[in-house]
């Protein structure tokens, strides 16, 4: 998608009203838009740039819809980090930091700037292609299986309190499995966390068997930048998210693991540590990036 035309630049940065922010780097990036970082920046148009990019979106003094790309990294990291903390914070990207002003927005955002028209997309006489839009989630898909992936994250004690870890095998760990993501693959995911747990070998799943095997090929092979990503976890652990064609596996170190399938819509798979996984689990934290 082409973006950095100089007329587009200049008729987002001149007036924009900033909504909100979001980091687009090999560590974090919007997992809707790819199961790694180089195919979240395809999603874009955009090159897999080593240290990452700032996406700003908001709308300009017509209201229509603005995602400006910039590479000063750090100063969207800060802005996050206030807006987090509940400080005011004004998000002003300088012009030589600009990369692209894309039409549209690629995530939804439920805000919209005061004293301006209804966000819209921009004419395609302002615009040089066609404008971003957010991934489907109104089905069960990739995106809303990544999605549902980061709900379990996020909420890791609540989808953890409805797995009785009895229902594991005792041979191998196993995996246990209950009702997951449905619908938009949002906060009410964490509502049907286990509702029907119920014991189940993962030798007998064979979806759970390739996610396995697929995230153990990575140890030997590394795959693109951010398939892998580590992140905080309380005490000394970390939290794990790895993705791959077809499936995401959200883990703690010390702890078990979620599988989630694109052809098992709305099921989550917990995935008990037996033996093998806690081995697996650590070599994945070796090769993981991590936020700076």
């Amino acid at each position: 998608m082409a973006g950095t035309d100089e007329e587009a630049v200049a008729a987002a940065d001149d007036a924009l009203y900033v909504l909100t922010a979001v980091l687009l780097t090999p560590a974090q990036f919007p997992s809707v838009l790819g199961d790694d970082y180089p195919e979240a920046c395809a999603a874009l148009g955009l090159a897999p740039r080593a240290d990452g990019y700032g996406l700003v979106l908001g709308q300009d003094g017509a209201g229509a819809r603005w995602t400006v790309v910039i590479d000063d990294v750090s100063l969207v990291a800060v802005a996050i980090a206030s807006w987090d903390c509940g400080m005011e914070y004004d998000l002003s990207p300088d012009e030589r930091t600009v990369v692209a002003a894309l039409p549209g927005w690629p995530l939804a955002v439920a805000v919209a700037a005061p004293g301006v028209p209804a966000p819209h997309d921009p004419g395609p006489e302002a615009a040089d292609g066609p404008p971003l839009a957010p991934p489907d989630t109104s089905v069960w898909g990739p995106a809303q299986r990544r999605l549902g992936a980061d709900e379990i994250a996020l909420q890791w004690a609540v989808w953890r309190g409805q797995i009785d870890d009895t229902g594991f095998s005792a041979r191998d760990g196993g995996s246990a499995e209950g009702d997951g993501p449905s619908g938009t693959a949002g906060e009410a995911a964490a509502e049907k966390a286990g509702e029907k747990a119920g014991g189940i070998g993962s030798g007998g799943h064979g979806g759970i068997r390739r996610v396995l095997a697929e995230a153990h090929a990575y140890v030997d092979s590394p795959p693109p930048l951010g398939r892998v990503r580590s992140s905080f976890a309380p005490g000394d652990a970390r939290t794990l998210r790895v993705d791959g064609p077809g499936w995401s596996m959200v883990a703690r170190t010390d702890d078990i693991a979620f599988v989630l399938l694109d052809e098992e819509p709305g099921e989550v798979l917990p995935v008990g540590r037996g033996p093998e996984l806690p081995r697996l689990l650590e070599a994945l934290d070796k090769l993981a990036v991590r936020p700076s």
